[in-house]
């Protein structure tokens, strides 16, 4: 339907121009009653403006209409009759205007595709036209189509919105159909572009035109049985899914969730083919209802047309009742039509007012004509009649104009031309009785932000199969937290697999792309979605393995300082005075400290802790083999004095005995100190040893000052090993030198076991392994060097004599 606007002066009549009907190769073949119901609406909104005396007062509007059959060529051949002002276009009115007409604005047209190159020839005319149903957004773009407008919302805003819709229900797997047209083609790449942005994928995108052959139609119906989504997006013009629902109930394809643009969600002639009730459950967006007071009865009341243009009123009536009138060829098939059928009663496409929203659109476009007019006019209570406004004018005021309709709808364009961008969430609803009901299950405003603009009902709605759960239609499962997806190649992105995220790393939310290392005092759960601390590890005295090391540790002490107060209460003894009294106090002494040096390993580690255990170890077990090594030279001394003509012990008195010890020591002492100069020893937390736990350990910080520690003291035990076992056959019935060689024995052992136990130990352990090094040798040069002394000073007191410690037996070999 295209309808021409006009302006009258008040003695002007209105004038209905009805469609063109003239014998040409473009002429409708039959009655298009949608076309008809278009030029009922605007009938009714011109007259009600023209019976207003607050809108245009003494101005009255004429209107002309030519139905273009869905051709572009008759439509852009009336657009220039408009534009021109021609006459001869169509059939002489009976009720001609005064002087010859100038068109304001064009109403119409109906589709996309008629309205763009109708848009494209009238734009130099800068002739405002205004369309109730061309969605396109291709038609916002101003520098095409400049005096384009249209009270119907842009397919811009319903494509973002239907993608919207998808993506709340879960859908991310889904296959297109659109019209092959520019309504189809232009909302169907909205739709692509935004469904790619939420994370939709298309499984298909497939284009039926209600033109096609049946093979092409029959190739549609193949994709979709081979397709594994569950959910189609629909955006059809009414007469191609008239086309399509045809052969999908010849075929019988149900199961499918549908989701349909505004062009035919709403349509009752759809439902009304829908036999198999394929389309079921379906939901879309369509054009908020409305109502428009005394519309519907000025519709029906098609009656007066019979005395202002009696061609369409007959043809009209005709095709309305199946009947013919006397002037025109009767046929057997048809009764004769009286004009007197009841019109109310009657149950056709004509009567059925579901698309009154879109009735509306027209009704809204024609009045927001007329209030620009009003403006231009400058009507107050009267109009300048003697002004003819020009349409470029007219087409300014309209793209500013604002108002509400007299039931509250409110009216205004953008910049783009387009109004506001409403839309009902509509649900089919089957019924008992085998129809559908269209349920308004939400709203969609585009105006409002952008977690607002979708409002939906989802506890009212219907889905496929009169299902009451949410349908699932996905490429792959969502991956479950603890997981993260991996796009399979040469597939689209909705297409993955899940895989467990590594140790140490979480995903803590639904289809995460990346796993996240957790923060190094924390450990992945067994799920792999939570990050929990982890357990904090070190020697301490609260448990068994503490607390058994530190009571060996102590009584270790206190069997030294036993022995050293034995030592002491006979130190004026044979035996005690024959050993060195000196070094044999000095060195329990050092054995002392060394049981109490293993107590510095135990507990929490920290920086002064870090740097005692070692340099504290190495020191005190340095003093200690000092103090074997110096009584083992004694020894050898002591033997080679005896020699005739040696005086070797004046070389080796008490005082170069101490010197030695003091000498000894203090290279260990240096050694420290170089270490805990340039790369001390420090707190550690080791997180890689053990999983989930934090291993508190002290790090060396130089390994090399570590290594020359145990490598000097290796050395002199190395050394006080090989002396003690060259002295260990002196004749002295109590050689001690035997003794020193047993004990060193036992720690050379003991520390050459050490090493690769305490490499192969994890954690706590190797502390451990360190401590019971410690005191295993401890405890060897404690028992075996002063524990015969002790037995012989308690318990053999008469073999403690001077006489006994010269015997020239000769004691036995090993």
């Amino acid at each position: 339907m295209l309808g021409g606007l006009f302006s009258f002066h008040s003695s002007w009549k209105n004038r209905l121009e009805d469609f063109t009907h003239k014998p040409s190769p473009l002429e409708c073949t039959s009655l298009n009653f949608r076309g008809f119901q278009f030029a009922q609406a605007m009938r009714f909104a011109i007259e009600e403006i023209n019976n207003s005396t607050d809108l245009l007062p003494a101005i009255s509007l004429g209107y002309k209409f030519f139905d273009t059959c869905s051709s572009v060529a008759r439509g852009v051949r009336a657009a220039l009759a408009l534009a021109n002002g021609d006459e001869v276009t169509s059939a002489p009115s009976k009720t001609p205007c005064a002087r010859p007409a100038q068109v304001l604005a064009i109403m119409g047209e109906t589709s996309s595709s008629l309205s763009m190159p109708i848009a494209t020839v009238i734009g130099p005319f800068h002739i405002p036209m205004i369309s109730h149903f061309a969605t396109c957004a291709c038609l916002s773009d101003k520098t095409k189509y400049p005096s384009f407008l249209r009270t119907i919302p842009s397919d811009y805003y319903q494509s973002r919105a239907l993608a919207q819709l998808v993506k709340h229900f879960g859908w991310t797997w889904v296959g297109a159909i659109r019209t092959n047209d520019d309504y189809g083609n232009n909302g169907m790449a909205i739709f692509s572009e935004t469904a790619q942005q939420l994370g939709i994928c298309l499984e298909y995108s497939v284009s039926v035109f209600r033109t096609d052959p049946p093979d092409k139609i029959q190739k549609v119906i193949d994709i979709i049985k081979a397709s594994t989504s569950q959910v189609i997006v629909a955006f059809l013009h009414h007469l191609d899914m008239d086309v399509l629902i045809h052969e999908l109930t010849h075929h019988n394809l149900t199961g499918y969730q549908w989701v349909g643009s505004e062009s035919w969600i709403f349509d009752s002639q759809i439902a009304k083919l829908d036999r198999n009730h394929i389309l079921d459950g379906a939901i879309g967006l369509s054009i908020p209802r409305a109502h428009v007071s005394g519309m519907r009865e000025f519709m029906l009341d098609v009656k007066p047309l019979n005395s202002s243009s009696t061609d369409i009123f007959t043809e009209f009536w005709e095709t309305l009742f199946g009947c013919k009138f006397k002037q025109s060829s009767l046929s057997g098939s048809h009764r004769e039509c009286s004009g007197h059928e009841v019109l109310t009663g009657a149950v056709n496409s004509f009567t059925d007012m579901s698309l009154m929203p879109i009735f509306n659109n027209v009704y809204k476009g024609v009045y927001a004509v007329a209030h620009a007019l009003h403006r231009v006019l400058g009507c107050n209570q009267t109009c300048d009649d003697k002004l003819q406004p020009d349409p470029f004018t007219i087409l300014q005021h309209i793209k500013k104009t604002h108002f509400n309709t007299k039931d509250g709808d409110e009216v205004y364009f953008n910049e783009d031309g387009d109004p506001a961008a409403k839309y009902e969430i509509i649900n089919w609803q089957p019924t008992r009785h085998r129809t559908v009901d269209f349920v308004t299950a939400g709203l969609y405003d585009a105006s409002l932000p952008a977690d607002k603009q979708l409002n939906l009902q989802s506890t009212s709605l219907v889905f496929a199969q009169n299902s009451t759960l949410v349908p699932v239609s996905v490429c792959s499962e969502s991956c479950p937290p603890g997981t993260r997806k991996v796009l399979l190649k040469g597939k689209p992105v909705c297409c993955f697999d899940c895989i467990r995220c590594a140790e140490g790393e979480i995903s803590n939310s639904t289809d995460s792309v990346s796993c996240v290392r957790c923060h190094p005092d924390f450990w992945s759960n067994e799920r792999r979605d939570t990050c929990v601390k982890k357990d904090i590890e070190f020697l301490s005295y609260e448990e068994i393995m503490g607390a058994l090391l530190t009571t060996a540790s102590l009584s270790g002490t206190c069997a030294t300082v036993l022995v050293l107060l034995v030592f002491f209460r006979h130190r004026k003894s044979p035996i005690v005075r024959a050993n060195n009294s000196e070094l044999s106090f000095l060195l329990l002494f050092s054995l002392t400290l060394c049981f109490l040096c293993s107590l510095s390993f135990i507990g929490r580690p920290s920086k002064w802790s870090c740097m005692l255990r070692h340099t504290a170890f190495g020191i005190t077990f340095v003093l200690c083999i000092s103090c074997i090594l110096g009584k083992t030279m004694v020894v050898l001394m002591a033997f080679r004095a005896t020699l005739p003509g040696s005086d070797v012990m004046k070389w080796f008195g008490p005082a170069q005995q101490r010197l030695s010890v003091l000498a000894f020591t203090l290279v260990q002492v240096v050694i420290c100190v170089i270490w805990l100069t340039r790369s001390p020893p420090f707190p550690f937390k080791n997180i890689q040893e053990l999983k989930g736990k934090i291993i508190l350990e002290c790090a060396l910080g130089s390994a090399v000052g570590f290594w020359a520690v145990l490598g000097y003291i290796g050395v002199l035990a190395v050394l006080c090993f090989v002396l003690a076992f060259l002295a260990r056959k002196l004749p002295d019935n109590f050689n001690e030198a035997k003794f020193i060689t047993f004990s060193m024995l036992i720690f050379c052992a003991v520390w050459i076991t050490f090493i690769p136990a305490y490499v192969s130990s994890p954690g706590k352990l190797s502390v451990a392994v360190e401590i019971f090094a410690i005191l295993a040798s401890t405890f060897g040069l404690l028992c075996c060097i002063f524990i015969p002394k002790c037995y012989i000073i308690l318990m053999k007191p008469e073999k403690n004599t001077r006489k006994n410690m010269m015997g020239k037996t000769t004691p036995n070999s090993f």
